[in-house]
Parts: C-alpha cells; structure tokens; sequence
C-alpha cells in the first residue's frame, strides 16, 4: 500500500467477532497500527502508550484499530492484562497483512523467519491514506506523539 491509496475495504474481525469495515469508519480519520505479537515487550509498551493516550486521538477525530495474526482468545487476553480500550483485528489468516505488504522475511538472530513488519497507517475521513510509519521509524514509547505530530 502507498500514500494516497485507500485501505482495503474489510480489514477483518477483531477479538469478539466483530468485522470491521472501512466503510463503517467512513467520516472518521483511522490509525490501523500493526503490530508482530501480543503480549511482547515491544508490543505491549507501543499498545500502552497508545492506550495512554486514546482519550486525545478520539478528542482529534480518529478511530485506533490494532492488528496482529493471533487468534481471538490471544487478542482478548492481551487487552484485559494491558486495559486496551481500542478492537485488535485478528489476522490468523494474514490477509490484511499481506494486502497491505507489512508481512514477509523478516531476520533476526542471525535466522531467516517469516514474520509481521510494525507499520502504522493513517487516514483522512475517507480512508485515503496520508501516511505510512515504517518500522525503522516507529518508537513504540512514544508512538502517540509520532502520530500526533508532537
């Protein structure tokens, strides 16, 4: 996916069944912000700091939607341990990862695994895409600001 290109229309189902729709979010800007694994040190701390600051991004306008390949009943531990006031898309079958292009080798250790790349997408009202956070620019503390522009 690129900037100026729309998200796919079904992004998927979340933690309680629920399928989530672009069209649905028509009207509301949207941070799609994807992420490897529940329950990781890097992962927990970038869904707490979104959580931290979920009331300002409401207060701004947008709608804050994870997403990772875990199943429903990994989703729904995660957001219980950590509070998480926002649905996490389970993409157990990889196709909005794979649609958006955020899934693929990934190396680490020196071992070659295939893996989910830590993107964020945001959107105008219309789901246009306006930008892109690749992982090398995502700082999971402070990942609000990033988004923010703070």
């Amino acid at each position: 996916m690129e900037i100026g290109q729309k998200l796919p229309e079904v992004l998927g189902v979340d933690q309680d069944g629920k399928e989530w729709t672009m069209s649905e979010l028509s009207g509301s800007k949207v941070v799609l912000y994807i992420y490897p694994r529940d329950s990781t040190p890097g992962c927990t701390n970038q869904a707490c700091n979104l959580r931290d600051n979920y009331e300002r991004f409401l207060a701004q306008g947008y709608k804050v939607l994870g997403c990772s390949i875990q199943d429903e009943k990994s989703h729904k531990k995660f957001i219980e341990k950590y509070q998480l006031p926002f649905p996490l898309i389970c993409d157990t079958e990889k196709r909005l990862v794979e649609a958006l292009g955020v899934y693929g080798e990934k190396k680490m250790y020196g071992r070659t695994t295939m893996g989910v790349f830590r993107t964020t997408f945001i959107t105008d009202e219309q789901g246009v895409i306006t930008r892109i956070m690749s992982p090398k620019e995502i700082k999971v503390k402070e990942h609000s600001a990033q988004i923010l522009g703070e």
